[in-house]
């Protein structure tokens, strides 16, 4: 009896996807979006219902080993983001929770992020004027925006709308991210503070500050220490890189009594006792003028996140043998930043560093992310002062390392090879973010990113076909010059689809086809296969376009315009009153209507070949698309 087409799979990455198929069976697991009713939001839920004893024991030992990079990952994070480090923590642990009930994936882990941070300190450092209470409301009502835009954008499936940056915007804004980072870790790296906001600002206050000799060496020291450490390990998968390098400058400050709070001479500034117990419910509570930044903000963090999460989402479900719905996952991370704004956290995305040190400890379900969550809880209900003497500097080490990891060099090389007009893309929004800080430059981008869309469909490429001989089909005459044209007739091709913005230019170079051509045109006619859209505008263009021609004595034909497209055209009234003998299924056909209703005299090469220069008149009354001619009759 042959497997039931739902049969359950093994949930083990280890299994090949070939392997599954040669056995006969779906290449997925059984997932909520199998379900019907509101089971189907709830991917964790399911996955519990399914889940087997046997994952258990190594979803624990990778939820135990993924605590040691949660803690100081968090606290840094959340320091570069300009809120108290006990937020780190609190969005750790509640967001994984609630992206365990409803994120999609087995095995990602979220929490705050270095790419999130610019984003988040570019709002909430000149808004909340040192005030730590009201940084903390604004970077958790960042997190309820950027989490219900999410929940949001996957209820009404637009998983998609992140596509929408392309490869070199994105790496552009990313890397201009990634120096701002940097810039706003260096003054703690090198165990000072300065007041300043912004790429270029703080690089400015920060060389004034290294020149004016506020270096704490012993800082510097450690900091450095800390960063060659975690660079050099980084490559070891299974290492907890940033546990090691951390807990290293940890004890370094513990053992030699460095630490600034005991009021020795070296002054190394440490994180400090955390506060004790569990995150409690918090509405984060803004003045009316913060809304329109933090409404800013959030937007612009909920894209960002979004993009990473789904592309990190992708790739392990790739390696699973699994199947991510791409709305879904904008839900879970949605979820789970709303929950963390609600329980005194802020902003969160996936994790390209932590996500790998869980699968490489074993984790096989969201069981892990759960597990890491309460062993943090753990730890700040009984030992919050374990990490009292944890270095400034060591924590802004694991920012500048995270950041290093986000800037692109090797693809903006590739990108300069083959096409320089996109590195410049990338260039100029880079140099958005460094000129007019994180929150204007993803605008820019997302500007640039509309420009660049709309610039391929605005001014798209059209060529006039021609005939080659000993090749099928018709080809680009301003490509291949020895390309024939037949007499009287204009094969135009359009690459993209008709919409307002092309309309005109649409019509102004199939005229200038007409005037260009070397013998009067009877026909002409436009290859309509890369037409793929028509709007009210383009159409009314065509029916002008019509009469145009119609008074020089020209027939407008189509041939291969697809089905939707004819479809509009319909309902816009113009199908019918170009006739539907203007419509042909292929160039070949209309060639052949063409050749036979004008009695032009032009042989075809594949017709010189198969019989005669009569044989595509036949061919064309074997077809029915023209009765006999007089001397058959």
């Amino acid at each position: 009896m042959s497997p039931h087409p739902r049969a359950k799979l093994p949930m083990d990455d280890s299994t090949p996807i070939p392997a599954l198929h040669k056995a006969g069976r779906v290449t997925r697991p059984l997932l909520a979006k199998d379900q019907t009713g509101w089971l189907r939001w709830l991917p964790g839920l399911h996955m519990l219902r399914h889940y087997e004893l046997a994952w258990l024991a190594r979803d624990l030992m990778a939820g135990l080993a993924l605590t040691a990079v949660l803690v100081p990952v968090g606290i840094a994070y959340a320091v570069a983001s300009g809120v108290p480090g006990i937020l780190g923590l609190y969005a750790t642990m509640t967001g994984m929770l609630a992206y365990a009930m409803f994120g999609p994936s087995r095995i990602m882990v979220l929490g705050p992020d270095s790419s999130l941070a610019a984003l988040i300190l570019a709002v909430v450092l000149p808004l909340s004027a040192g005030d730590p209470q009201r940084a903390i409301a604004l970077a958790g009502m960042m997190a309820l925006v950027s989490g219900a835009l999410c929940v949001a954008a996957g209820v009404a499936r637009l998983g998609f709308v992140t596509e929408l940056l392309s490869k070199p915007i994105r790496y552009g804004y990313m890397n201009g991210i990634a120096l701002t980072v940097i810039a706003s870790q260096l003054p703690g790296f090198f165990g000072f503070n300065i007041g300043a906001n912004g790429l270029l600002a703080e690089s400015w206050q920060f060389g004034l500050a290294v020149v004016a000799g506020k270096t704490n060496l012993l800082a510097l020291a450690i900091g450095t220490g800390t960063l060659v450490t975690i660079l050099l390990l980084k490559r070891y998968p299974r290492v907890p890189v940033v546990f090691i390098a951390v807990a290293a400058a940890t004890l370094v400050v513990t053992m030699q009594d460095l630490a600034l709070t005991t009021g020795t001479q070296a002054g190394v500034a440490v994180l400090g006792v955390l506060p004790k117990g569990l995150p409690g419910f918090s509405w984060p509570s803004i003045g009316p003028n913060d809304i329109t930044p933090v409404l800013l903000g959030g937007l612009a963090v909920a894209l960002i996140s979004f993009a990473d999460t789904s592309v990190l989402s992708r790739t392990y479900a790739g390696r699973t043998a699994s199947f991510v719905d791409p709305n879904q996952e904008m839900v879970g991370l949605g979820a789970a930043n709303v929950v963390a704004g609600l329980f005194q956290g802020f902003p969160i995305s996936a994790s390209a560093s932590r996500t790998p040190v869980a699968e490489a400890a074993g984790a096989r379900t969201q069981v892990t992310g759960v597990v890491g969550a309460l062993a943090v809880g753990a730890m700040l209900l009984s030992a919050p002062g374990l990490l009292r003497n944890l270095p400034v500097a060591a924590l802004a080490a694991v920012v500048i390392a995270s950041a290093i990891g986000l800037i692109e060099v090797a693809e903006l090389r590739r990108i300069w090879r083959i096409q320089r007009w996109e590195f410049w893309l990338s260039i100029g929004c880079l140099l958005g973010v460094a000129l007019f800080g994180a929150i204007p430059g993803i605008g820019l981008a997302i500007l640039a990113a509309v420009i660049e869309f709309l610039w391929d469909g605005w001014r798209p490429h059209s060529a006039v076909l021609g005939r080659i001989d000993g090749v099928k089909g018709y080809h680009d005459i301003a490509r291949h010059p020895e390309a024939r044209v037949v007499p009287g007739l204009v094969l135009f091709r359009w690459d993209a689809p008709l919409f307002f913005a092309n309309a005109e230019l649409f019509r102004d170079r199939v005229l200038d086809a007409v005037a260009e051509s070397p013998t009067p045109v009877r026909w002409m006619v436009i290859g309509s296969e890369p037409i793929t859209s028509v709007d009210v505008t383009s159409a009314d263009a065509l029916d002008e376009l019509d009469k145009t021609l119609r008074e020089a004595g020209i027939d407008l034909c189509f041939a291969e315009m697809k089905g939707p497209v004819k479809d509009k055209l319909k309902r816009f009234g113009l199908f019918s009153k170009l006739g539907d003998h203007r419509f042909f299924a292929t160039v070949g056909e209309a060639v052949s209507r063409y050749l036979a209703s004008q009695s032009v005299a032009w042989v075809d090469w594949e017709d010189s070949v198969g019989g005669g220069a009569n044989d595509t008149e036949q061919k064309a009354q074997a077809a029915g698309l023209i009765g006999p001619s007089k001397q058959s009759q």
